[in-house]
This record gives C-alpha cells, structure tokens and sequence, in this order.
C-alpha cells in the first residue's frame, strides 16, 4: 500500500514507542485513504497481516474494485520490520527489488485503531478492526494526520458496506490471524 518516494526535508514522523506484532496481526478495515493508480476506486477495502515462522509479514490487501458487488481485487505483498526496537517501521516488497516505507503513525492503546503513513506525508491509511467509524472519530484520525504535517485534502473516506459481501466478512473474521487472508480462498 506505500509508495517509494523521497522525503529528505520531512521529519520522521513519531511512531508508538513499542508495537506487539502478535497483537498487530489479522484483519484492519481500510475506512480513509490516499488511493493511488491501483486502488482509486476501493470499496471494503482491508488491510490483513500474517506473521510468518521467518519473520516476513505477509499481508494481504483487498478490496472490492468500482463498487460493492465488483471484482475482488487482492495485491500480497511481503512486510519486514525495518526498526525492531519499536516494531513501528517495516518496509513492503510489492515488487523485487523495491521496497516501500511503511510507517505505524498511530496505534490505539487497545490495538483496534491505527494510522499507517508513508514519511512524504503524501499516503496514509486509516485502519480499524471493525469497518465503520463515526464521523467524530475519523475526523479525529484526521486531525492526527494534519498535525503532521498531511494536507487532509488528500484523505479519502473509503465506502463500506458489507451487506452483499457477507460470506467475505465472515471469512476475514473468522481467520483472525492464523493464516493470510491470501489463503483462505477468497
């Protein structure tokens, strides 16, 4: 979900001081974004993560292309933690060689919320683990955002509605993270 470009005049951004991988991993809904060339028109977006025996994170993006019944489009690219004194920094392999920053910005205290951001301060997504948010707390993940310097003109509420994707829902919750979503046949 990140995109590799430089940021050498921004200041890195603060990351919660310590993030338990075991905690971190399973399901997080995609509810705000700053869609790029492949997922402009996301909808039921979520964000999965599978810590492996190796170590590698691999993760499992999808979501639902053009629409609510649309093609599921599913992208699995390989997470490895950049910083493991706080577990907050990895870097994604889209695509070998490259790898993309990957920042945790912001994690709630009871691990259902959090905000994951490229350094250029130009992509961020805001994730939960359940897929609807109020409009008072997304305005707040958006005020976390700004005071970082990203311009909220940017961010995209990304639409949810589950009720003809319930066999999806159900298989997304019922994984937790046992196993990547990329596996479960979806």
């Amino acid at each position: 979900m990140a995109i590799t470009t430089g940021c050498a005049s921004k200041a890195p951004l603060p990351t919660p001081s310590q993030v338990d991988l075991d905690r971190f991993m399973g399901a997080w809904f995609v509810v705000g974004y700053t869609p790029i060339l492949v997922d402009g028109k996301a909808h039921n977006a979520v964000e999965h993560y599978f810590l492996a025996p190796d170590g590698k994170i691999r993760t499992t993006y999808q979501y639902r292309d053009g629409g609510f019944d649309a093609k599921l489009k599913t992208h699995t690219p390989v997470g490895t933690v950049y910083n493991a004194e706080t577990n907050a920094e990895w870097r994604m392999q889209f695509i070998w060689p490259f790898k993309a920053q990957y920042i945790i910005y912001y994690l709630s205290d009871d691990y259902n919320r959090t905000i994951i951001a490229h350094p250029n301060r130009k992509y961020a997504w805001i994730m939960q683990r359940t897929p609807t948010i109020s409009d008072g707390d997304y305005e707040d993940m958006l005020k976390k955002l700004e005071a970082v310097g990203f311009e909220r003109s940017l961010i995209q509420r990304l639409p949810h509605d589950w009720s003809s994707d319930q066999e999806r829902l159900r298989v997304i919750e019922s994984i937790g993270s046992r196993k990547p979503l990329a596996d479960a046949g979806l």
